[in-house]
């Protein structure tokens, strides 16, 4: 870690160093833990990555930062061990410089640290899902509970349920 960085918002630069299918970056500020992967973060800021590209800079938005960001990056051919994981957060004038998770994908970070730290041991015991291991082996949802336990990140908030109008023809009705 070092600083210096400039006090605009945050610079992520990838290298990707080996073939990736999906990749994504998602600022998270809500929580579905009923999901797993990318849903596992509720409703997302997303910010486009061209897989196609090997380098590439993004300037993230310095204005209303959601409480951490996520990368994520699926390797071809798939490989679980391989998949390219890094959470980060909003740190003015810190910059960072490391793999994500995997060594195929590096990552440069300015105005933002990594977070560490997290991983199966984030899930509590008791958690619904927690014996699946869909669920308890995605590192998403295993970030996803460290952020509830850490940083206190509320679950998504859904769509108030709506009162269909008696008068509509598809409402069932019961005698």
């Amino acid at each position: 870690m070092k600083s210096g960085a400039n006090s605009e918002g945050v610079r992520i630069s990838i290298e990707a160093r080996d073939k990736y299918r999906i990749m994504w970056l998602a600022g998270v500020r809500d929580l579905d833990l009923t999901q797993h992967c990318l849903k596992a973060f509720g409703e997302p800021d997303r910010h486009h990555i061209d897989t196609h590209r090997p380098r590439q800079t993004l300037q993230l938005p310095i204005a209303n930062p959601p409480t951490a960001w996520y990368l994520c990056a699926l390797p071809i051919p798939w490989d679980w061990s391989r998949n390219a994981h890094l959470a980060f957060e909003h740190a003015p004038g810190e910059t960072w410089e490391g793999d994500a998770l995997a060594p195929g994908l590096g990552v440069q970070l300015a105005n933002a640290r990594p977070i560490l730290g997290w991983g199966e041991h984030s899930i509590p015991l008791d958690a619904p899902k927690r014996n699946s291991r869909l669920y308890r082996t995605c590192r998403n949802w295993q970030f996803a509970w460290w952020l509830r336990a850490n940083r206190a990140t509320p679950d998504v908030a859904h769509a108030p349920f709506v009162k269909d109008d008696d008068s509509d023809p598809n409402q069932l009705q019961f005698p």
